[in-house]
């Protein structure tokens, strides 16, 4: 058996493109697991699949492509919604593969590994979703100086709402592409409120972080890549007690996510949002 979890970027989302630092979190209450088991007859491999692609890796550097297994994936983290859905399951995978040959699996290989994965899923992917599912503490990127870890301690809660819309990334970093003049200022913004949050992150302010969250989420909608039904979940969240809400990940679709105060708060934010047609809503704690 192999396991990971998932992940979240709290800020950042599409000006990371643009050289600015992006925030993300690593989600451990929402997990993959994959399980190896003997079959009788060999795999054959989909390489227009990061999972099936991720588990051909692994055989591969084992030299145990004939071997004769399957494998059952059991995950909580839902596809094409900015939660490192393909990230996640490649990295349970490979251990799973490992685990089940009782081969050592050092963290460089492991990365190495997922990193192939990742490109059959997102073509060119910048790292990040594979390096905060497989960290325990939250990871700052930025294209120029590369990952580091950052220390989060508030006392507050991230309420982790499904629209039930898949996102569309890719279709979503084109668009702020297609018109990036006119983008410029807002992208800037987004790269000034991460800063800004990784300051109040430090001041352990949640209050900080909160306000920087609604002002993100404005941005982003300057720049077309939230949806109605998204915002219809931000204000319900802002308005039922979350210290600040916004969309989370590429957009046009994907997760709200949103900082309550205190436990309390954040159940009666993830009712409501139950109440505005939400199916899948997880609390984690900072």
């Amino acid at each position: 058996m192999g396991r990971s979890h998932s992940k979240i970027i709290l800020m950042g989302e599409h000006s990371v493109v643009y050289g600015y630092s992006a925030i993300a979190l690593p989600l451990l209450g929402i997990e993959a697991i994959c399980r190896i088991e003997p079959a009788s007859q060999m795999l054959t491999f989909d390489f227009e699949d990061s999972l099936s692609t991720a588990i051909y890796a692994a055989l591969s550097s084992l030299n145990q492509l004939e071997a004769k297994i399957s494998y059952n994936i059991d995950s909580q983290v839902p596809q094409k919604r900015g939660m490192g859905s393909s990230a996640a399951v490649s990295i349970a995978a490979i251990r799973a593969v490992y685990a089940y040959f009782d081969e050592f699996l050092p963290l460089e290989k492991l990365e190495m590994l997922v990193h192939q994965a990742e490109k059959i899923a997102h073509s060119k992917p910048s790292g990040l979703d594979a390096k905060t599912c497989l960290s325990d503490t939250p990871i700052k990127f930025s294209r120029d100086r590369g990952f580091e870890s950052l220390d989060v301690i508030l006392d507050a809660y991230l309420v982790i709402a499904d629209s039930g819309i898949q996102g569309h990334t890719r279709e979503a970093v084109e668009k702020v592409a297609q018109f990036e003049e006119t983008n410029r200022p807002h992208l800037a913004m987004l790269g000034s409120l991460a800063e800004q949050t990784e300051a109040a992150i430090k001041l352990q302010d949640s209050r900080g972080v909160g306000r920087f969250m609604n002002l993100a989420h404005e941005e982003l909608r300057a720049i077309g890549v939230s949806l109605t039904f998204v915002d219809e979940l931000v204000d319900q969240a802002r308005t039922s007690g979350a210290l600040g809400a916004k969309m989370s990940g590429g957009g046009l679709g994907g997760c709200v996510i949103a900082l309550a105060a205190n436990l309390e708060d954040a159940f009666v934010i993830r009712e409501k949002l139950f109440e505005k047609g939400v199916q899948q809503v997880w609390i984690e704690k900072v």
